[in-house]
C-alpha cells in the first residue's frame, strides 16, 4: 500500500487518480508530478516500486503544499479575512454563503435546518 504525504492511495485505481486523494493535488497537478517522476499514467497503485514512489514522495514534497499544511494556510487566510472585518470575512463569520449567491430561498447547506418564526395554529 503506498503512503504519500500521510494519505493511504487506493491499491486498485491507477495512479493519476490515486494522486487526487491527497489535498491540495488535483488532476492537472498528478499528471504534472506523474510526468516530472517519469512514471506511467497507466500504472496501479500496488505496480508501483519503492524507488517510484519516493520519486513521487519527494516531487510532492519539494514542489507542492499539501495536506495539514495546505488545510492551516486555508484556515488562516480564512481567520485575516474574519479579523479585517471586509465582507468576505463577515459572511464567513456569519456562516453565510461568500461568493454572491443568493440566499432568500437557498444556502441550507450554508445557513442549516429552517427556523419556522411563531406557530401555524391560533
Amino acid at each position: 500500500m503506498a503512503r504519500i504525504a500521510g494519505v493511504d492511495l487506493p491499491k486498485k485505481k491507477r495512479i493519476e487518480y490515486g494522486l487526487t486523494y491527497i489535498f491540495g493535488i488535483g488532476l492537472a497537478s498528478s499528471r504534472d508530478i506523474l510526468n516530472k517522476a517519469g512514471i506511467s499514467f497507466d500504472k496501479r497503485v500496488f505496480e508501483l516500486s519503492e524507488d517510484e514512489i519516493a520519486a513521487i514522495r519527494n516531487e510532492i514534497q519539494n514542489s507542492y503544499q499539501v495536506e495539514g499544511d495546505l488545510r492551516k494556510k486555508v484556515a488562516m487566510d480564512i481567520k485575516a479575512l474574519m479579523d479585517l472585518g471586509n465582507y468576505r470575512g463577515l459572511r464567513h463569520r456569519r456562516g453565510l454563503p461568500v461568493r454572491g449567491q443568493k440566499t432568500k430561498t437557498n444556502a441550507r447547506t450554508r445557513k442549516g435546518r429552517k427556523k419556522t418564526v411563531g406557530s401555524a395554529s391560533k
